[in-house]
């Protein structure tokens, strides 16, 4: 019994220095121009939140309030399940100064009572706990998480670039891959391409990465494609997708899929490493400023100028490394955020441990994209590229 009036004095006293206002109240005041705050959990919002309310649990409250809500004058209004989390995420934030804090009656059981807009939430219980720490950041929140799940990415390759950016883009969330990759796994491979495993030797890369894949993240989907990239079948590969991740190793696959992603308006993620060293860019047509694969390389070079890693050899942790700066960079244009490395080859040298960031401006007389360029198809790619060999 002690127990209990000792429950109810602290609450009367909370009660007495927190306002607390009505569900109809606090719809009225968001509607002009209140921030209204959900502070349960991601799951607890999974079946639903007060529509136009931000999810931000009270666990993160003193930590993200600032970058959600700089002005400490602002009218803000705190919901919780039941009316109790909330008061003391309000009394917390008249701690850090904000002058303007109200605490919604009842939370969210009072919210449906009165019939109040509720929006569904864009995530279920299970993604909501997958992808917390993904959902926490502004930049992202559950809105991004659904752009995330309807994403359509194609990687080129499931070797040392690949590996790193497939096992990243399916714990992200990425909700469909296609995964492009006729080799299949050697014992030579292993040191760098780490989405394989040694008992994985002899299958084929493309089905190998897809069971590291789906063993990762069940909820995402993976299309496999054993098949070379060629002349004949480039575009219709890499049609449907938002967004090409270039993990080839050789310079005919890329020519072809430069052109393609030009075509056909797509943003390439290019990556290509030698021994200790790599580089990064992105390449997107939707863009008038970008320039394209061969603003950088006009014609390939010889075998003898830019041997494979074969012939060459590459420190293992090298293609992780470019590999997840590629993924970054994906992920990045799904979500619209940040700045895209449009422009910018980032070379990284793995010995001196520096990155260094290069100006790449698009060619007026680019035989890609310049004022007189002329595709004259696919084929005329190969036997140029097979001419440089």
């Amino acid at each position: 019994m002690s127990e209990g009036l000792d429950r109810e004095r602290w609450l009367s006293d909370l009660r007495s220095r927190v306002p607390e206002i009505g569900a109809d109240e606090a719809l009225a005041r968001q509607q002009a121009g209140g921030l209204l705050i959900d502070v349960r959990e991601d799951n607890e919002r999974a079946s639903g939140s007060p529509t136009g309310a931000l999810g931000l649990s009270r666990g993160f409250l003193e930590l993200r309030i600032e970058q959600v809500a700089p002005d400490r004058a602002q009218d803000i209004l705190l919901l919780c399940g039941s009316g109790q989390r909330s008061l003391l995420a309000a009394e917390a934030l008249q701690r850090m100064g904000y002058a303007r804090v109200s605490s919604v009656a009842g939370g969210m059981g009072a919210w449906k009572t009165a019939g109040l807009p509720v929006t569904a939430g864009a995530l279920d219980t299970d993604a909501a706990e997958r992808y917390s720490r993904q959902i926490l950041l502004p930049q992202v929140g559950e809105a991004g998480q659904a752009r995330l799940a309807e994403a359509r990415i194609v990687v080129l390759g499931a070797g040392g670039l690949g590996s790193p950016a497939l096992l990243y883009l399916a714990a992200a969330g990425v909700g469909r891959i296609t995964l492009i990759d006729d080799d299949r796994v050697e014992r030579s491979n292993l040191h760098r391409q780490v989405v394989h495993n040694d008992a994985r030797a002899g299958m084929g890369k493309a089905e190998s990465a897809r069971m590291t894949m789906m063993a990762l993240n069940p909820r995402i989907s993976v299309k496999v494609v054993a098949d070379r990239l060629r002349a004949d079948n480039v575009e219709a590969l890499i049609r449907d997708h938002d967004v090409v991740i270039d993990g080839a190793d050789n310079f005919a696959t890329r020519y072809l899929l430069a052109a393609a992603t030009r075509r056909l308006r797509l943003p390439m993620v290019y990556a290509a490493i030698e021994r200790f060293t790599g580089q990064v860019s992105v390449f997107d047509p939707r863009r008038e400023d970008s320039p394209c694969y061969r603003c950088l390389f006009p014609e390939p070079p010889s075998a003898a100028d830019a041997p494979n890693c074969a012939e060459a050899g590459v420190l293992g942790v090298l293609p992780g490394t470019l590999g997840l700066v590629q993924a970054t960079e994906a992920i990045k244009l799904v979500l619209d955020i940040g700045q895209p490395l449009v422009g910018r080859l980032l070379t990284y040298d793995a010995l001196g441990m520096r990155f260094r960031e290069l100006k790449l401006r698009r060619d007026s007389g680019c035989p890609g994209c310049g004022t007189h360029a002329h595709f004259e198809g696919y084929s005329d790619l190969e036997r140029m590229c097979a001419a440089a060999i």
